[in-house]
């Protein structure tokens, strides 16, 4: 309870104080809707949000996975090659340097905007570089002496990489997940405002805000906020999944050289 319950009071708290900020001030509802009102218009358009969030969600899952194994892969081979990583740590913060209002109209034009390859391109290369950071990092942490220790069972570079550096370095793998699933979702939405197909979240906000609608556009930027949410939230069980399992595997290795 003490992980969850305070969020969740200060969330029902800042929602009621919103609530009554709004009606007893008389806030127009082009600068902030009520709650209720929100809530109404996210019903009434559930079906809409659903068939949105569904289409922003599997953009941002397929770049979210591309970038992931991209950054995952690469961590691998620059921590094994450092004349690797000597080329590949500039490219990956050139990538993260830039924005994404510069990147999406590029690929757009670059191709086609009656496909989802350009959202979906935005989306790996924003992941790409917290996977690959976080990666190498975790694959560097590995003591000297489970290296050796491996090394005198005469297993190879890409065999220690894959039976302990690897193993050892999930936790910063997972830390990279977590900054990566949200601004994958975020990445997706933000690549739907310059243009392609009218299907996402990031559309239908820019759509509803166009016509005045600002309720119907904060129902839809409810309906991103739990797109990111779910995403988080399957990578935070994925973590607890493995905690255990990575335990075991690590004891196993080193507890029977003892």
């Amino acid at each position: 309870m003490k992980t969850w319950l305070p969020p969740v009071v200060f969330g029902v708290g800042g929602l009621a104080l919103w609530q009554v900020l709004t009606v007893v001030a008389g806030v127009p509802s082009f600068l902030l809707p009520a709650p209720t009102v929100i809530a109404k218009q996210f019903t009434e358009n559930f079906d809409r949000i659903v068939d949105a969030a569904t289409a922003t969600g599997t953009n941002a899952l397929i770049g979210l996975l591309v970038g992931a194994v991209l950054g995952i892969v690469a961590a691998m081979v620059a921590v094994r090659f450092r004349l690797v990583e000597g080329l590949l740590t500039p490219l990956a913060a050139a990538a993260a340097a830039v924005p994404i209002v510069a990147l999406a109209p590029l690929l757009n034009s670059m191709y086609s905007t009656t496909t989802e390859t350009p959202r979906r391109m935005v989306v790996a290369i924003v992941v790409f570089f917290p996977m690959f950071v976080s990666t190498a990092r975790g694959l560097r942490q590995v003591p000297q002496v489970h290296a050796d220790l491996m090394t005198s069972y005469a297993a190879g570079g890409w065999q220690i990489t894959r039976t302990v550096r690897l193993p050892a370095a999930l936790p910063y793998l997972f830390t990279g997940l977590r900054i990566a699933a949200p601004g994958a979702v975020i990445a997706a939405i933000i690549a739907e405002y310059f243009g392609g197909l009218q299907n996402g979240l990031g559309s239908r906000i820019t759509s509803a805000a166009a016509n005045t609608a600002y309720p119907r556009a904060w129902a839809y930027v409810v309906g991103a906020m739990l797109v990111g949410l779910l995403f988080l939230a399957v990578v935070l069980i994925l973590e607890q999944l493995t905690r255990r399992p990575r335990t075991i595997l690590i004891r196993d290795i080193f507890g029977r050289s003892k």
